[in-house]
């Protein structure tokens, strides 16, 4: 609905579109010639049509087009400028050798509002912000892994007890949804001391605000892609529903902080993660002034950045292992 939709707004605002173009192109005049290999584009849209009307996942998707252009590939969604980098030796090429090139993430909508206008540690563009961002993560909270062990342990083996009790009972497993459940359980516990794998409104809240937050993620905002046409992003709801999102997550982080600075409850002898930010805002003299929304920043990595992808992680790794017997036997010997 929302391409048909911009399909439509595309074609009248069309000579505005064509202005812009050629003046573009004029202002790129001969940068072009030094661009990585890629497939034909489109006026405007750029390779947008090709992601739409391939009808399978955007990873195989690109898979594939690798496969024709090479490991290192240049695509352009919309006004976009994306590098595909499809191999080990052009990953360390970008991630090492130009590096500072490339460790700014680009400045997308709905990332710029879940991380409190890019206030976090992932989305903070690379400067003197960014390293004392860094700076805190690496020595207060990074280096607190050996602490965290025996959660990590006591939740990995409530999950071997469920797996064996399943079997037992001759039950199949959803390992994907396991090993998910087992993240956010270890993120939870380390990052605000809680447990969301029993059933209950918590534990249904919690799921669906970290399910509505990924989406938003992942969905296209026009504004991303075409930055002069944001307005169609509050035209076809996107932007309020954003917003919603954002006021839910932001309202459950608060009432995490809320219940650490709560004087009247009982403290852990072990800290989790808000009471580290807490610590470091009220104790530790830092080049800027650490407020709360700073802390939900960096909560907001934890909350959703920490918990799919390490899960996503496992998942791969399992689907890999099932798919080669060989390397699952090394691994079970």
């Amino acid at each position: 609905m929302a391409i048909a939709l911009f399909m439509s707004i595309f074609l009248l605002a069309l000579p505005f579109l064509l202005f812009v173009l050629l003046k573009h192109r004029a202002s790129n005049n001969g940068s072009f010639n030094h661009l990585p290999p890629g497939p034909p584009s489109l006026p405007f849209i750029g390779h947008l049509h090709l992601l739409v009307s391939d009808n399978s996942v955007p990873h195989l998707f690109l898979y594939k087009l690798s496969q024709k252009y090479g490991p290192l590939m240049f695509l352009r969604f919309g006004f976009r400028p994306t590098l595909v980098v499809s191999s080990a030796k052009m990953a360390e090429e970008v991630m090492k050798t130009h590096d500072l090139d490339f460790c700014s993430r680009p400045n997308l909508c709905a990332a710029g509002k879940f991380s409190y206008n890019a206030s976090d540690l992932s989305y903070s563009p690379y400067n003197d912000y960014w390293r004392e961002m860094r700076k805190i993560c690496v020595v207060h909270l990074f280096s607190r892994v050996k602490t965290y062990r025996p959660t990590r342990e006591d939740e990995v083996s409530r999950l071997i007890e469920k797996i064996c009790q399943l079997s037992v009972d001759s039950k199949p497993i959803n390992l994907s949804e396991a090993v998910m459940c087992l993240s956010n359980s270890i993120i939870c516990r380390i990052g605000f001391r809680k447990r969301y794998d029993d059933e209950g409104a918590e534990k249904s809240r919690f799921s669906r605000l970290l399910k509505e937050s990924e989406a938003l993620f992942s969905n296209l905002s026009f504004s991303d892609y075409f930055p002069f046409m944001g307005w169609v992003d509050r035209f076809t709801g996107f932007l309020s529903r954003l917003e919603k999102a954002f006021k839910e997550v932001d309202t459950f982080i608060q009432e995490l902080i809320d219940e650490h600075l709560d004087p009247n409850k009982l403290k852990s002898e072990q800290e989790d993660i808000v009471d580290v930010l807490l610590r470091i805002k009220t104790n530790l003299d830092l080049p800027f002034d650490l407020t709360i929304d700073h802390i939900k920043a960096i909560l907001m990595d934890v909350f959703i950045a920490g918990t799919d992808t390490s899960a996503a992680t496992v998942i791969w790794v399992m689907n890999f292992l099932m798919k080669n017997p060989k390397c699952l036997k090394k691994t079970q010997a």
